[in-house]
C-alpha cells in the first residue's frame, strides 16, 4: 500500500471510529497531523463527529488541539462552537491549547458557546482563561453575543451570570454603538439588566442549584431539586438540564415538555435535548413547531445554526432569507447566508450577499474581506 493510499486508510478509519485500526496505523509512525482536502485534521474529523474515545487516542500521540483547517477553524474551537463539553475539558487537559486563538469571525472559543447557550462550555472556558472581553469581527464580546442572539430564558440568563461573575464588561459597544443594557432594555428583558447591574435578588436554593452544577454535583443538584415544588418553571428548568447533564435524555425531555407546555423557551431545551442524543429530525421538528408560534428571530436563526452544522447549507439559506426579509438590516444575517452560499459554490449570490452588508456596515472590513474572497472565486 502506498504513502495516500495509507493515509486514506487512516482518515477514513478516524471517520469510522475504528480506533484498533487507528492505533496500528499511529503505531506504524503515521502523522498524526495528517489532513484531507479541506485541511481537517484527524483530531478535527474526531470533534466533529463528537467521538471522545477517538479524541482521547488521539491527543495520546500528541494531536495538535490547535492545528487549523482551511477555515482556519481549530479542534478546540470546534469542539467549544458546537458545545461538546467532555471534548473541550479533554483539550484543555492537555493544556496546549491556545486560549486567545479565534476562528475565521475573529471569535475565540468563548463567543460561539455563549451564542449558541452552550453554558458549561462556557464555564470550562471561564476556568479556563479565555479571554472575557474578547471582541470579534462582527463587534460582539461574548457577552453581547449571549444578549443579542439569546432569549432571555433561564439558560441565557445562566450563561449571562458566568460572564458577569468573571468580569465580562456590560458596557462594550459594538458598532451601532449599543451595550448589553440597550439590547436588552430594548427587547424588555428586565430580568438581564439586574443581572448586568449584579442587582437581582437570588433565591438561596437556585443559587445552590447553579454552585451544585458548576462543580459537576449533579446528584447534589437532584437532592436539592427534589424537595422543591415541580410545578415551579425554574425548578423544571433545572430538572431538565440536571438530567441533561447526566446524559438521561429521556428524563430531562419529561422535565422539559413539561415546561414546555407552559413556557416556549422550553422548546429551545427539548431541541437541544434530541440534538444531543443525535435526534436531528425531531430537534428539527421541535424548532419548527416553535417558529410557528414566535415570531421572534430566535429559533429561526438558531434553526440555521443547527442547518449549518449538519452541512445543510441549501436550508440555512432559506431560513437566512426568511429572517431577512423582517431584519433586512442584519449584517451577521447577510454574513451567514453568504458563508452557506459560498459552500454551495453560489458565489455569484455570495458576492450579492456580502454587497449588502458592506453597504450597511462599510467600515468592518471582515465583509470587505469575504466580499474579495467571493470574487475570486468567481474569477477562478
Amino acid at each position: 500500500m502506498d504513502t495516500i493510499e495509507t493515509n486514506q486508510s487512516l482518515l477514513q478509519a478516524v471517520e469510522k471510529s475504528e480506533k484498533k485500526q487507528v492505533l496500528e496505523l499511529l503505531n506504524e509512525g503515521l502523522d498524526v497531523s495528517l489532513t484531507d482536502e479541506t485541511g481537517r485534521s484527524l483530531l478535527m474529523l474526531a470533534v466533529q463527529q463528537n467521538d471522545l474515545s477517538m479524541v482521547k487516542t488521539l491527543l495520546a500521540f500528541g494531536a495538535d488541539v490547535n492545528q487549523r483547517d482551511n477555515t482556519q477553524l481549530t479542534p478546540f474551537i470546534c469542539a467549544a462552537a458546537n458545545g461538546f463539553d467532555e471534548i473541550v475539558r479533554e483539550i484543555l487537559k492537555t493544556g496546549t491549547a491556545d486560549l486567545a486563538l479565534v476562528n475565521r469571525f475573529g471569535g475565540t472559543a468563548l463567543l460561539p458557546s455563549s451564542e449558541k447557550g452552550y453554558l458549561k462550555t462556557v464555564q470550562l472556558c471561564l476556568t479556563a482563561g479565555v479571554p472575557v472581553n474578547h471582541v470579534n469581527r462582527l463587534g460582539w464580546s461574548a457577552l453581547l453575543e449571549a444578549v443579542i442572539l439569546g432569549n432571555n430564558g433561564f439558560l441565557y440568563q445562566d450563561v449571562i451570570r458566568e460572564l458577569v461573575q468573571h468580569q465580562a464588561d456590560s458596557t462594550q459597544v459594538d458598532a451601532t454603538g449599543k451595550n448589553t443594557r440597550d439590547y436588552a432594555r430594548e427587547a424588555g428583558h428586565d430580568e438581564l439588566i439586574t443581572i448586568l447591574d449584579k442587582q437581582e435578588v437570588l433565591e438561596e436554593s437556585f443559587t445552590k442549584i447553579r454552585s451544585y452544577l458548576r462543580h459537576d454535583e449533579l446528584t447534589k443538584a437532584l437532592k436539592v431539586l427534589k424537595t422543591l415544588d415541580q410545578t415551579n418553571l425554574t425548578v423544571l428548568y433545572y430538572l431538565g438540564y440536571t438530567y441533561q447533564r447526566a446524559k438521561d435524555y429521556p428524563k430531562a425531555l419529561e422535565y422539559y415538555k413539561k415546561g414546555w407546555s407552559k413556557d416556549e423557551q422550553f422548546a429551545f431545551y427539548v431541541g437541544n435535548s434530541y440534538r444531543m442524543m443525535g435526534a436531528t429530525e425531531q430537534a428539527l421538528q421541535v424548532y419548527d413547531q416553535a417558529i410557528a408560534t414566535d415570531q421572534s428571530f430566535f429559533y429561526r436563526y438558531h434553526k440555521s445554526n443547527f442547518l449549518r452544522e449538519l452541512g445543510r447549507h441549501e436550508e440555512a439559506v432559506q431560513l437566512m432569507d426568511n429572517l431577512l426579509a423582517d431584519y433586512p438590516e442584519r449584517v451577521d444575517f447577510y454574513f451567514h447566508k453568504a458563508n452557506s452560499l459560498r459552500s454551495l459554490n453560489r458565489h455569484q449570490e455570495a458576492i450579492q450577499a456580502m454587497e449588502r452588508a458592506v453597504q450597511i456596515d462599510p467600515e468592518n472590513p471582515l465583509f470587505s474581506e469575504h466580499l474579495a474572497q467571493s470574487l475570486q472565486l468567481v474569477k477562478n
